[in-house]
């Protein structure tokens, strides 16, 4: 019997086509311009998408400390964090955090929507935020994406 075989690629380390990408967040909202990211870092736009494997884009964000909120989020949105002693919560503005670390809104809304694992902590490794336009990485030949088209 002529049978046909369909099997199931499984990308891995060695077959991930790893790319560099360009991103400018001057005037974008924060929460949808960290799900796109999210999505590249995790590679889940690409047709070889393997949930345990970093088959992601490596992301370079210009101007990530200009990047929006809408409403009163600015005031209204809070970070909570506890430092391990008794009566330790502690709370922050997303403005008071933006005049503290400009780039830390971004990167705390990218990271919460990575895996908590091993595959998140090393995804977050492949994203550069900068807060300016230049960059360090000309060596790697970046693509220039507009995050508002991209699919």
């Amino acid at each position: 019997m002529n049978t046909l075989s369909y099997k199931t690629i499984s990308a891995n380390k060695a077959t991930a086509n790893k790319e560099w990408v360009v991103v400018d967040a001057e005037g974008q909202p924060l929460g949808r311009l960290a799900s796109q990211v999210a999505k590249i870092l995790r590679g889940k736009h690409k047709t070889n998408y393997t949930p345990h494997v970093d088959c992601g884009d490596n992301v370079i964000v210009l101007n990530a400390g200009k990047v929006t909120l809408s409403g009163n989020k600015w005031a209204d949105k809070t970070y909570i964090w506890h430092t391990g002693y008794p009566g330790g919560q502690k709370s922050m503005t997303a403005l008071e955090l933006q005049k503290k670390d400009p780039l830390k809104v971004l990167e705390k809304s990218v990271k919460g929507m990575l895996p908590k694992t091993k595959l998140g902590s090393t995804l977050f490794k492949n994203l550069y935020l900068y807060e300016g336009t230049e960059h360090k990485h000309e060596a790697q030949q970046p693509k220039v994406i507009n995050i508002n088209e991209f699919k």
